[in-house]
């Protein structure tokens, strides 16, 4: 008998009916961004950011410092990318997300300083993006005799911000395309000039180490990109797998490059006749195949320059982003229904690209760029080490060799250099890059100031409606008795 009455209030429960109209209700799924990338494709998306302007426009400066030795100021900047390169392997396969460098701060160090990273990597992204679009701007006026340079930039980013737009995947397909060019364009350089190997000497240095030093401290934006790897995570397949892979990658393959052509531009040019080119690897080409061949490498460069945009533009608009999702600016963090990219970041990014546009001068701008990556580099290697005994038990993907305990030897190691690097600056740029980052400071307490008097808000109405039902239940009792 009991157990019919337990059949019966079992029937009663589960209605069939019930769930058939249940079932034809539409569930609805947070919008996700699209993990279309491989290993091939993130490794590319490194080389093609790393192998961009930076040594096809800062070689002849690099040289006019270091002499023939400029290939040692690339092996010390491929050192400290190593270094730094590791800690980024590590990171990521810890917290594999878009945020990057603000998620790793700020898990180690606070919201504030998080902040702060995220905001000195977006400035960096979108200054650098303005410089090198008037660079390809630079390179394509010469070949067509077109005139305004600052249109042709502002028409190559908005060109680049609407194939953002479209979708990661079709960013990457180009990527990759645009990639090939330009590492081909490097090969040949090396190529043929390996008949000139051992005609210079390469030790050659007219301002002594502290040249070579002062060079490595400025044509390091030509390794900046490696870390760019990380804001993909959430569009890459396997991402606490592929994404220290890729880093790894992109620096050893991009290393090996650099410091080749170095060597070959010197062998061919010497140091001060490529010191003093404005378009140095051009001239290099030209020397060892006639004039045409400074046509091939300008249409190589117009490559270049375009990759290392658009892949700016990628890379900030996801950092944007992951700070939106991580509740700085919450719309940032919006996702396209139809392209499923993060469209309002990626207007954001164009726009802060255009008006920075007008900034021309390279080396200014380089320097300036250098400043807020050294300062970055420089707390997400204490990051690092810190999150060694804050967070020992969480897992990690990938693991910083060479270890005494729990302290890691090579993040500190990225620490001394990146330092060392910084303080060779030129000072106004260092000066110039304190003002950019205490202004970083200023907002964060903004916002700051913001989300707290709205949080008071939100209290203050959460304990008067509270108050309210309480009176209100107050006077149901009087009225009962």
């Amino acid at each position: 008998m009991a157990s019919e009455k337990v059949g019966t209030a079992v029937q009663l429960k589960i209605n069939p009916e019930h769930f058939h109209k249940q079932s034809k209700l539409k569930v609805t799924r947070p919008v996700t961004l699209r993990r279309d990338l491989s290993l091939f494709q993130t490794t590319m998306a490194g080389v093609a950011i790393i192998v961009g302007a930076g040594i096809y426009a800062l070689i002849g400066s690099g040289a006019a410092q270091a002499g023939n030795a400029v290939w040692l100021s690339f092996g010390l900047g491929a050192l400290v990318a190593a270094f730094t390169g590791l800690s980024y392997a590590e990171l990521s396969s810890m917290f594999p997300k878009d945020a990057g460098e603000y998620l790793y701060t700020e898990r180690a160090f606070g919201k504030k300083l998080g902040f702060l990273m995220g905001y000195l990597v977006i400035i960096a992204g979108v200054i650098a993006a303005a410089a090198v679009a008037l660079g390809f701007a630079g390179y394509f006026s010469s070949l067509f005799g077109v005139g305004n340079l600052v249109f042709i930039a502002i028409l190559l980013i908005l060109a680049l911000t609407y194939v953002n737009y479209t979708g990661i995947k079709q960013s990457a397909t180009l990527n990759v395309f645009f990639s090939i060019i330009e590492v081909l364009g490097l090969v040949m350089i090396i190529v043929f000039s390996l008949k000139y190997f051992g005609k210079v000497d390469y030790f050659e240095m007219p301002n002594g180490l502290t040249g070579v030093f002062s060079a490595a401290a400025l044509i390091f934006f030509a390794y900046i990109g490696f870390d760019s790897i990380v804001k993909l995570s959430e569009e890459t397949k396997s991402a606490k797998k592929t994404i220290p892979l890729a880093l790894v990658l992109s620096i050893i393959i991009t290393s090996i490059l650099y410091v080749l052509v170095s060597a070959a531009a010197v062998s061919v040019l010497g140091w001060q006749e490529l010191g003093a080119s404005k378009a140095p690897l051009a001239d290099v080409a030209a020397k060892l195949l006639g004039p045409i061949a400074f046509v091939i490498l300008s249409v190589v460069a117009l490559f270049s320059t375009t990759t290392t945009v658009l892949i700016e533009l990628v890379v900030t608009s996801r950092m944007l982003y992951g700070m939106g999702k991580e509740g700085f600016i919450r719309k940032l963090s919006v996702i396209s229904q139809k392209t499923r990219t993060p469209h309002v970041a990626i207007i954001v990014a164009a726009v802060l690209a255009i008006l920075f546009s007008l900034l021309g001068k390279i080396n200014v701008v380089a320097g300036l760029t250098d400043f807020a990556i050294f300062a970055v580099f420089i707390v997400v290697n204490a990051s690092l080490i810190y999150l060694r005994y804050k967070e020992p038990n969480t897992k990690r993907g990938f693991r910083v060799p060479f270890s005494i305990g729990r302290f890691p030897v090579l993040p500190l190691l990225g620490i001394i250099t990146t330092a060392f690097l910084l303080i060779h600056l030129d000072k106004m740029i260092v000066l110039i890059g304190m003002i950019m980052t205490a202004f970083g400071f200023v907002i964060y307490s903004f916002f700051e100031k913001r989300s707290g008097s709205s949080q008071e808000g939100e209290d203050g109405k959460e304990s008067t409606g509270a108050a309210a039902k309480i009176k209100g239940k107050t006077k149901k009792r009087q009225k009962s008795r």
